[in-house]
């Protein structure tokens, strides 16, 4: 009987010890609701949403990014740098390094880790994310980063970055994530994409990979021994994969999960009425576009030559495509006044760089019907499908999976082409393979988001030397865009500044290499007990170690 007794009192203290650690977890965590499941965390591969931010709250930059909203724009702040100072003429920049920030295996990071990353960034045989990106740096013609030139290091925490002269030069030419050399000079940079460090990296923000299930969820953990370290901080955030929509919403209003985002317009009032909950969105600068591959990919793959796609490498057929599109219907009906017709990828949140005076194509299929009869395709066998040279206009429109708005879009799309004699399948891909393949050229049609660079970056995205600039996705080629594109890296007044942006608007506009579909905003829902957020257009998932939770 004693021992029973002595039994059923340890039992009771177990349970209660149990159930107070739960409570201590659950009130200093918060979950975090993600669609897919992140393909690394490699800040050097981190092209997907979800990858970026988790990546972003791992691996510290030389700056903090601040969303101004009154100017609307981004400023920079310290962050691993703790202060920096510019040469009479903008071109070098002494950096001085924190000494007293650590990765998180204990080694303190060097301005030797700054050249590093830099230098791997930009390496060619690498690919990164950033890739194309350091023109305005000393460089070799491959893009790569002349370290030589570009570098000199005084000591461990001061560096000085020179820069190419006459460039339009900014402290966002150093608004990269620094890695840690130590641990990838390890590896054949040729491999590093598939190197175990992108499942277990040894990071440097405030916040550390504690466990990742595959498909399930990826916790991370506060790191104490980070400069950004707070005792009132969130100690642990639980990113967890929900890929069905409604088993979120259902968590979202049962408090199983803190926050979500890309809340449909149509879920938004009722999620906006519960008492646990508060609604925000995010504006102007995420859109949804329709790419059309405007060169051959198999040919470029082959050859590395351009040569004009069959269906879209035609400018007038591409504006009859724009057309022939219903986007107004999508956004009224889907979207539910959460959004607004998007005309170029330049977002008016931008007050001044945004060219207001260009209206898009509106929905005319008539008109569609002609440019596509200018440019040689018409039903001769009268199937209901336009043909060119014994070719029907035919293909497939690939979409990612699990998303209802681009469900939606497609369908739309589908029976507007329908109209016009053209006939369009609709593919979805797992968003993994859908980069993939738009990474290598092998598709011809998608629906995918696209969030603007900030600062604004156009040459990654549209100049035409595609061995520089992977994120050209479509093969846009245009003499006159490169003029100013080229134009805009050079010194120039602001005003000068303006119109380029303005004219470059125009160009592709006319040129239609995508149709731009609409911006949307990015509806988010949260706990209330979640205070002191951010959400602005640099993102509805930011800082988090700013965060703090309401008991």
């Amino acid at each position: 009987m004693r021992l029973k007794f002595y039994f059923s009192v340890l039992l009771v203290l177990l349970i209660s010890t149990s159930c107070e650690k739960e409570e201590i977890n659950k009130a200093s965590r918060v979950i975090i609701s993600i669609q897919s499941e992140p393909e690394t965390l490699n800040p050097i591969y981190a092209f997907g949403i979800n990858e970026g931010v988790i990546t972003d709250h791992l691996f510290l930059y030389l700056l903090d990014l601040k969303w101004n909203e009154n100017k609307g724009d981004v400023e920079a702040f310290p962050m691993l740098a703790k202060n920096w100072q510019w040469n009479s003429d903008s071109t070098s920049v002494d950096i001085y390094l924190r000494n007293d920030a650590k990765w998180s295996d204990g080694k303190t990071i060097s301005a030797y880790d700054v050249i590093y990353s830099f230098e791997v960034y930009s390496d060619q045989k690498v690919q990164s994310r950033f890739y194309g990106m350091f023109k305005n740096f000393y460089h070799f013609e491959n893009g790569e980063v002349d370290p030589e030139k570009t570098f000199a290091v005084k000591d461990s925490f001061h560096l000085i970055i020179n820069f190419l002269p006459d460039k339009v030069i900014s402290l966002f030419d150093l608004a990269f994530p620094i890695i840690p050399k130590h641990i990838y000079e390890k590896l054949n940079r040729s491999e590093i994409q598939t190197a175990g460090i992108n499942f277990n990296p040894v990071t440097s923000g405030p916040y550390k990979l504690k466990k990742w299930e595959r498909n399930q969820f990826i916790i991370l953990e506060a790191d104490k021994n980070s400069f950004l370290y707070d005792k009132n901080m969130i100690a642990e955030v639980i990113f967890k994969i929900i890929p069905d929509y409604n088993s979120m919403l259902t968590q979202l209003k049962k408090g199983e999960i803190d926050f979500a985002e890309d809340i449909r317009p149509s879920d938004a009032k009722q999620l906006g009425n519960q008492k646990n909950l508060k609604l925000a969105s995010v504006k102007g600068r995420q859109y949804d576009y329709v790419g059309w591959n405007n060169i051959d990919g198999k040919y470029f793959s082959e050859t590395k030559k351009i040569k004009p796609n069959k269906f879209f490498g035609d400018k007038k057929v591409r504006q009859a495509l724009s057309y022939a599109i219903n986007r107004k219907e999508i956004l009224d009906q889907f979207l539910s006044g959460f959004g607004s017709l998007c005309n170029s990828p330049i977002s008016e949140i931008f007050v001044n760089e945004y060219d207001s005076s260009l209206k898009g194509f509106e929905y005319n299929p008539e008109k569609a019907k002609e440019l596509l009869k200018e440019s040689g395709w018409t039903d001769k066998d009268k199937n209901g499908i336009i043909e060119k040279d014994k070719t029907e206009f035919s293909f497939t429109l690939n979409i990612p999976s699990g998303n209802p708005l681009r469900e939606f879009a497609a369908t739309v799309i589908k029976n507007n082409f329908k109209q016009v004699g053209i006939d369009v399948r609709i593919e979805k891909l797992e968003f993994g393979v859908l980069m993939d393949a738009l990474l290598n050229r092998k598709i011809d049609a998608w629906i995918i988001a696209w969030f603007i660079a900030l600062p604004i970056d156009l040459k990654s995205y549209w100049y035409s030397d595609l061995n520089q600039t992977q994120m050209n996705f479509v093969g846009y080629q245009s003499i006159e865009a490169d003029k100013v594109i080229l134009e805009l890296e050079k010194k120039h007044s602001y005003k000068d500044y303006i119109n380029l942006m303005k004219r470059f608007q125009r160009i592709i506009s006319e040129d239609q290499p995508v149709t731009f579909l609409y911006w949307f905003d990015n509806v988010v829902c949260y706990n209330k007990r979640i205070k002191n957020i951010t959400i602005n257009p640099f993102g509805p998932i930011q800082r988090i170690w700013e965060w703090r939770l309401e008991n």
